[in-house]
């Protein structure tokens, strides 16, 4: 998996102080899309264990009140994304108990595979659907067009 941006510190991208991913990858090309540089798959860096080890220590730092971990990008449900997605937020489920996790997708939640929707099983929280520059609203939290959907799970 690549990734374009990792933020330590992040205050815009879910409920208080977290940790945030932007990785590469999103098929959705959705008109007015606000970072179109995440789209190709290959673009950005690689993302590696030392990033990996990055975010849990960051997470459990305690010197900044971090609530947790944002995943955006791209997309990270994408398919070459899966995998690393899942591994990272297991860890972090396992690691950092107390932080939750926030995920933005195109994808809608009803129309996930079985690989998807077992990341979904691991956040607190998903936005979904694809960015519609026709319902753009910028008075919504958290998301961008009012399609997108905020579900609130209990992990």
């Amino acid at each position: 998996m690549n990734y374009h941006k990792y933020h330590s510190v992040d205050v815009v991208n879910g409920e208080g102080t977290r940790c945030t991913l932007f990785v590469s990858g999103c098929e959705h090309n959705c008109r007015g899309c606000y970072n179109k540089s995440t789209l190709n798959v290959n673009s950005g860096n690689i993302f590696t264990k030392e990033l990996e080890d990055q975010i849990i220590s960051d997470l459990q730092d305690t010197r900044i009140k971090r609530r947790g971990l944002s995943l955006s990008g791209g997309d990270p449900l994408h398919p070459a994304n899966v995998a690393t997605i899942l591994s990272l937020v297991e860890r972090v489920r396992n690691e950092c108990p107390d932080k939750d996790i926030w995920l933005w997708s195109g994808y809608e939640l009803s129309e996930l595979d079985k690989n998807q929707q077992r990341i979904i099983d691991l956040v607190d929280v998903l936005i979904d659907g694809k960015f519609e520059q026709e319902l753009y609203d910028p008075e919504l939290l958290w998301r961008g067009s009012s399609n997108q959907i905020i579900y609130r799970f209990s992990v």
